[in-house]
């Protein structure tokens, strides 16, 4: 009883869900590192689709990208990729 309990607790914290993200329509920024001497307005985007496999792909860029590319969102800290 113990053991499927921890394995629930153990697939919901992994899973994408509990993690997060950023919505349809969000804007978020790549970091300053993958896009060298851009300012930062220049390098704000805007989520169109949220893939399954956790990656994003955003308005007027093609390519699919993920969650490490970009600056943290706000309302996940630091610590929420």
């Amino acid at each position: 009883m113990l053991k499927g309990t921890l394995r629930r607790l153990r697939r919901i914290r992994n899973s994408r869900a509990a993690i997060g993200g950023p919505a349809v329509g969000t804007q978020i920024t790549f970091r300053a590192e993958v896009m060298p001497g851009r300012e930062t307005h220049e390098r704000t985007f805007a989520v169109e689709r949220v893939l399954t496999s956790g990656r994003i792909e955003l308005a007027n860029l093609q390519g699919e990208h993920t969650l490490t590319e970009f600056e943290p969102l706000p309302e996940l800290g630091a610590g929420g990729f």
